[in-house]
């Protein structure tokens, strides 16, 4: 089982404090920046499954300041859930490593950590279905709520700026700029559009909104499903959990959940914004978090989707014309199909905002 694995796994789960005898290991999940595993230890007749994964300093500068935040939010949310069913399974559970911290660090320099596996429950890659959308949008939302009070100090900046949009904005200006690899002129009609949408950027960071802890992944993949019951039961990946604008966690819901196409589907008339899937969304969500939001956040939900969709195609694109050094590409002008579905569905957004807007009033 565990010959062609990249990692001595069985040498590094031994170095966390998991009883037993180690069973067995392979690669887990569809993830492209950690390498995961899935490891069973026999413990009394009883096989037992975990989560060890090994963080990727090359995206994660800091892993010890991101396993701290992971630490101080699983511990929170542990306990406010206590004494509830089924609380184990509604927040991940570090296994600590035998130094007593919860990161091992071994000799290659590669950081490690280990979760209790929750069984019975699953991520899907793709939407099924509105109530899908619905379950998942609750326990985004009450991630965010039940972490509304997490004490002082504020948590790490894991990758500082991630969704500042101006920055962002002026990143693509200076690459339109430099032209380093001669490709603006492939993109012009993208260019065009980019620019004339630099008006939105700052909306968010100009409406002085409260700072939430949030998680900035909120892939319809990171939330688990219950398999019996299909309710949202955990929220996973929390290597972005950082300070940040609620609105940010519910516009990425909108750009990933909302289109039927493939972020780098070259069909630009499959993608569009379901509003069904939009509604889904919003009332889920706002069932969870309500009682926390601000009227201001709240009103800016509709906007926040339409924002965070344009910052993703705004990055493609400078990606793009930049020589396609930070996302991987696997074709020939991936990074502007990227960015063209991106901006379809801002345009797709926009013609619906007026009825999104209505919608959320009403909830």
């Amino acid at each position: 089982m565990e010959k062609n694995l990249k990692h001595d796994v069985r040498a590094i789960a031994r170095q966390f404090q998991i009883a037993g005898e180690f069973a067995g290991a392979a690669p887990y999940g569809s993830g492209h920046i950690n390498d995961t595993y899935c490891v069973t230890f026999n413990q009394g007749g009883t096989r037992v499954r975990y989560i060890v994964q090994r963080i990727n300093h090359d995206i994660f500068k800091n892993p010890v300041a991101l396993m701290e935040n992971i630490r101080r939010v699983t511990e929170h949310l542990a306990g406010k859930m206590s004494g509830e069913p089924g609380a184990s399974r509604r927040v991940l559970t570090l296994v600590p490593a035998k130094s007593g911290g919860p990161v091992h660090r071994d000799a290659a320099d590669n950081y490690w950590r280990t979760y209790i596996f929750i069984e019975a429950a699953r991520g899907y890659d793709a939407v099924e279905n509105p109530a899908q959308a619905l379950s998942a949008a609750q326990a985004f939302g009450r991630f965010q709520k039940l972490l509304a009070d997490l004490p002082s100090p504020r948590l790490h900046d894991t990758i500082p700026d991630f969704h500042h949009t101006p920055k962002r904005f002026a990143a693509l200006e200076k690459a339109i700029e430099s032209d380093a690899v001669n490709r603006a002129k492939l993109a012009q009609a993208e260019i065009d559009f980019a620019l004339a949408h630099k008006n939105i950027t700052s909306v968010l960071l100009d409406a002085k909104l409260p700072e939430r802890v949030t998680h900035n992944d909120t892939k319809f993949n990171n939330v688990l499903l219950d398999d019996t019951t299909g309710e949202g039961i955990c929220v996973i990946d929390l290597d972005t959990v950082m300070p940040g604008l609620a609105l940010y966690d519910f516009g990425d819901m909108v750009r990933t959940t909302t289109s039927p196409a493939k972020e780098d589907e070259r069909d630009l008339a499959k993608v569009k914004m379901q509003f069904p899937m939009f509604e889904a969304l919003a009332r889920g969500y706002l069932s969870s978090a309500a009682e926390f939001l601000t009227p201001a956040e709240k009103k800016f939900l509709p906007f926040s989707g339409k924002l965070i969709t344009f910052e993703i195609g705004l990055r493609f694109l400078t990606d793009f014309l930049a020589g396609d050094t930070y996302f991987k590409v696997h074709r020939e002008g991936h990074n502007l199909d990227r960015c063209r579905t991106q901006f379809k569905l801002v345009e797709s957004i926009e013609q619906q905002e007026a009825a999104m807007n209505k919608l959320v009033e009403t909830i």
